[in-house]
């Protein structure tokens, strides 16, 4: 059975939790160089509470990738386009979870009205976006800033 995109339950937390955490940890080494101050960082919003806050913001979309009852990712999507978080669970790496994630969360924003989906990428997933059609903004403010318009 192939992975179901669906909203973000309540339900999900610990696993969804869990999935960030371990994605951050064991994929993005590229960014937090296994620096102890900077993953603190860097997890310290990935929490339960968090999970809870961001289902019950209505500027967010939250979403899951759910496999055989296994939360293998998750997206969340701002209600202006900002792709805010797209992590897969390390075992499930390279297996599409994240480009089916990132295709969805384009897929409501086109849906919504909005031309254009933007984020700040890490170092880990920047080949990722730029092979899904994401092109740098030349902000000044940052080499990862990229967007990228949507069909009509």
């Amino acid at each position: 059975m192939a992975a179901e995109i669906r909203s973000g339950k309540p339900e999900d937390a610990e696993a969804a939790i869990q999935t960030l955490r371990r994605s951050i940890t064991e994929l993005c080494r590229a960014d937090h160089g296994d620096d102890p101050e900077a993953l603190e960082s860097w997890l310290a919003n990935k929490t339960e509470a968090s999970w809870h806050d961001w289902l019950g913001r209505a500027d967010r979309l939250v979403f899951v990738a759910e496999q055989d009852g296994l939360i293998l990712g998750v997206g969340m999507i701002s209600t202006a386009g900002e792709v805010m978080l797209n992590y897969v669970e390390p075992d499930a790496r390279f297996a599409g979870i994240s480009k089916k994630l990132l295709t969805h969360m384009e897929r409501g924003a086109s849906e919504r009205g909005l031309g254009c989906c933007f984020l700040e990428s890490t170092r880990t997933a920047l080949n990722f976006y730029l092979a899904c059609g994401y092109a740098p903004v030349n902000t000044g403010e940052s080499e990862r800033r990229l967007e990228k318009r949507l069909g009509g």
